[in-house]
C-alpha cells in the first residue's frame, strides 16, 4: 500500500512559478515510474511528467521546456517545478506512483490532488 500526499499548489500570476511536492509512504518492491498528472474542469486527466525507475523523464508537449520533474530518493519525494505558468495550466495536479504488479504489470496509486490556479 502506498500513500501519496501532494503540497505546493496555490494561486499564481501568469508567468510565475510554483513547485509541487509529493511525499510517499509505504513500501513497494518495484516502481515502474512516478509522476504528475493534471485534470482541468471538464477535461480528462492528462499526463504532465513522469520519471521512471532508471531516472528517465517524460513530459507532455505542453510541459516541455517549462516544467521539471525531479525526485529525492532519501526523502522518498518527487517534485514538479513549474515555470512560465499559463492560465491553461490551471488544474488539479495529482501525484502518481506506478507500481509493478505481478499479475497486470502495473498498478497506479494516486494522491488527493493539489489545486493550481494561474491568473491572467
Amino acid at each position: 500500500q502506498v500513500q501519496l500526499a501532494e503540497s505546493g499548489g496555490g494561486v499564481v500570476q501568469a508567468g510565475g512559478s510554483l513547485r509541487l511536492s509529493c511525499a510517499s509512504r509505504g513500501f513497494v518492491v518495484r516502481i515502474n515510474s512516478r509522476g504528475w498528472y493534471r485534470q482541468a474542469p471538464g477535461k480528462e486527466r492528462e499526463l504532465v511528467a513522469t520519471i521512471a525507475g532508471d531516472g528517465t523523464t517524460r513530459y507532455a508537449d505542453s510541459a516541455k521546456g517549462r516544467f521539471v520533474i525531479s525526485e529525492d530518493h532519501d526523502k522518498d519525494e518527487i517534485y514538479l517545478l513549474m515555470n512560465s505558468l499559463k492560465p491553461e495550466d490551471t488544474a488539479v495536479y495529482y501525484c502518481n506512483t506506478d507500481v509493478f504488479d505481478t499479475l497486470t504489470g502495473s498498478y497506479h496509486y494516486w494522491g488527493q490532488g493539489t489545486q493550481v490556479t494561474v491568473s491572467s
